[in-house]
């Protein structure tokens, strides 16, 4: 056990306490601490679509100009990215019940000062940019703690049905919120939207402080010095990389959202509009399709009791993603984009619940904060260069080009995962159990 992480007080019921009635994705519902959890988040993130839709509007009504947008964005997305690695390295050293607590109180506090600020019509373009970079900062702390609460609270043979009820609201959250805070932004104003949002977090915050689950004991001077930060957030990439498996799914998961982030922000777009000759509406219909097939994939990997050969099928569905994304650049008209986006939505849904779930009960309980910051920060991080690297690739009109390179490196990535010996030593609960 890592000195850098203190003991666990709390620990998941065991593989015969747990619940075992009703649908299997419905099953961790019946757990205390984790519905408080789920059911406070699902409101915290159906409130990050008016916080996005609202500041959106805010931007564009102070200053006309869509790089204004682009860079609030961004003053948020660089300091999450910056201290995702500490995030999770203070997941695994303090309680990431007390983590998520403080940031949702802080965000609470970030949204109410700039609902404050439209609603006074005091609201200015610097004051954005300042509280963007706050909650970009305090952002990085709670999502690996999310992801560390969650096999603290249900057992192994209950994280894919977990983990997939917080997807399934992920995505529900993106179809239904953009239009319902629309209408409110539409209707009434700006600032209510903002004020919604902190609402949201004021009510995950209270549900958290109801959780029993989640928490650290405190590490008394017998268990020696605590390495310091740095050291922590060390010691966590030295054990991902150890583990051919781990650091496999670390870089495939890199790789995928490096991938993917660029060629459907920026080419999606381009190929609607050039190639199709269609316009926003028919952007939107490809993105709605791509999520509506992430929906289901995320039901179908929580309401599966067991995987067999797991690690043998999810390369294989990276591999076919991977092609897909490719054959999606080539496709000559619009009706051919939508079974690709179906089928790249459905195997990223399924994909993306079952990892998270696997690296949640294979890594040690002392390292999860740390792992999954660095599955995290393989996205976010390299996001940023994703969607440089595909516009700069578009203005050289070479969009088949990005796909095609594009599922080249999801593919080199999963031959990647077959040579590290994925398939042999990637196996869900049910299946180590046999």
């Amino acid at each position: 056990m890592d000195s850098s992480a203190t003991p666990v007080t709390s620990t998941p019921l065991a593989a015969n306490e747990e619940p075992r009635n009703g649908p299997a994705m419905l099953q961790p519902l019946r757990l205390r601490d984790f519905r408080l959890v789920f059911v406070g988040e699902s409101i915290s993130l159906i409130g990050d679509q008016f916080h996005f839709i609202a500041l959106a509007w805010l931007a564009l009504l102070l200053t006309g100009s869509g790089v204004a947008l682009g860079a609030v964005l961004m003053a948020a997305a660089i300091p999450r990215a910056v201290f995702m690695l500490l995030g999770g390295a203070m997941s695994d050293r303090l309680s990431p019940r007390s983590l998520m607590i403080a940031s949702n109180a802080l965000r609470a506090v970030v949204v109410a000062v700039i609902a404050a600020l439209v609603l006074t019509g005091n609201a200015e373009l610097w004051q954005l940019f300042v509280l963007a970079v706050i909650f970009g900062v305090v952002d990085a702390f709670f999502h690996p703690a999310l992801n560390t609460i969650v096999p603290m609270l249900v057992s192994e043979r209950q994280l894919p049905p977990a983990n997939g009820l917080v997807q399934v609201m992920q995505q529900l959250s993106t179809l239904i919120g953009p239009a319902v805070a629309g209408v409110v932004v539409a209707a009434i104003s700006i600032g209510s939207a903002f004020v919604i949002d902190a609402a949201s977090f004021v009510v995950a915050t209270l549900c958290l402080l109801f959780v029993r689950g989640g928490r650290r004991a405190a590490q008394s001077h017998e268990d020696g010095p605590r390495e310091g930060v740095l050291s922590t957030i060390g010691s966590g990439l030295a054990y991902a990389w150890r583990d051919p498996a781990v650091r496999a799914i670390v870089l495939l998961t890199a790789a995928f959202n490096f991938a993917f982030t660029g060629p459907v922000s920026v080419g999606l777009p381009y190929l609607a509009k050039e190639r199709f000759g269609g316009g926003p509406a028919e952007f939107g219909l490809m993105l709605s399709i791509f999520g509506a097939g992430a929906l289901a994939g995320a039901l179908l990997a929580g309401s599966l009791r067991h995987v067999p050969r797991l690690g043998l099928v999810v390369l294989l569905i990276a591999a076919g993603l991977g092609v897909g994304l490719a054959l999606l650049g080539n496709a000559p008209t619009l009706w051919l984009t939508f079974p690709a986006m179906l089928f790249i939505g459905l195997g990223a849904g399924f994909v993306n619940v079952r990892v998270i779930a696997w690296l949640q009960g294979r890594t040690d309980p002392a390292y999860v904060g740390r792992v999954m910051s660095l599955v995290m920060l393989g996205g976010m991080g390299l996001a940023p260069f994703s969607l440089v690297i595909s516009g700069v690739i578009i203005d050289l009109g070479a969009v088949t080009l990005l796909f095609s390179v594009a599922g080249a490196i999801v593919v080199a990535a999963v031959l990647a995962g077959f040579y590290s010996g994925v398939p042999a030593q990637m196996t869900d609960a049910e299946e180590a159990a046999a």
